[in-house]
């Protein structure tokens, strides 16, 4: 496969041709006209799965409407990473869900777990939560959200950042989670 992505090959295009935005409608409803048919050519092109794209593209202005007005000049930029960052995570989801019903079909006969792992376990975990305990709230949050599941897009949402800036500051808040831990009693 090439470093290049390339769209699914189709005779239809890989978004709906839509309408240009009336200049008396909502301005919600004037970006959406505007910017939906790119916002789904985006996702396609990472999804290769047109009703899927369609999906991912109807979650991000969702997403976008919920947090942002629609005149905001940033919005085609924030919609474009947006429907990246959906579309990837999709993929990713995709990917754990096949390991996890993988693992299922191969692992239906389980041992009992070993009560050893067990206690590590529940030690190991113990630990973590004392040293997010003594982490500024921003820094715990940050880590709380992200390794509970949440997208870039959805961590950034609840945090009220960029998506953009997410990796960023997850990226600072586990070299202070690593610091306290190394640092820890």
């Amino acid at each position: 496969m090439t470093a290049k992505m390339h769209l699914a090959e189709t005779d239809e295009p890989p978004y709906p041709r839509m309408p240009p935005p009336s200049s008396d409608g909502d301005d919600f409803d004037g970006l959406f006209l505007a910017e939906y048919g790119k916002v789904v050519a985006i996702a396609h092109r990472v999804l290769a799965d047109r009703s899927e794209a369609e999906d991912v593209a109807q979650e991000v202005f969702i997403d976008f409407h919920r947090q942002h007005p629609a005149n905001a000049t940033f919005a085609p930029r924030w919609l474009y990473t947006a429907a990246a960052h959906k579309a990837l995570n999709r993929i990713r989801g995709r990917r754990r869900r096949e390991r996890r019903e993988l693992a299922d079909a191969v692992g239906e006969v389980r041992l009992a777990p070993d009560p050893g792992q067990l206690v590590e376990t529940s030690v190991e975990r113990r630990e973590v939560r004392k040293v997010l305990a003594r982490l500024p709230d921003r820094v715990a949050t940050i880590l709380a959200l992200r390794y509970s599941g949440l997208s870039y897009v959805e961590v950034g949402a609840a945090m009220q950042i960029g998506p953009n800036s997410v990796g960023t500051l997850l990226r600072r808040a586990e070299i202070a989670f690593r610091k306290e831990m190394k640092d820890a009693p």
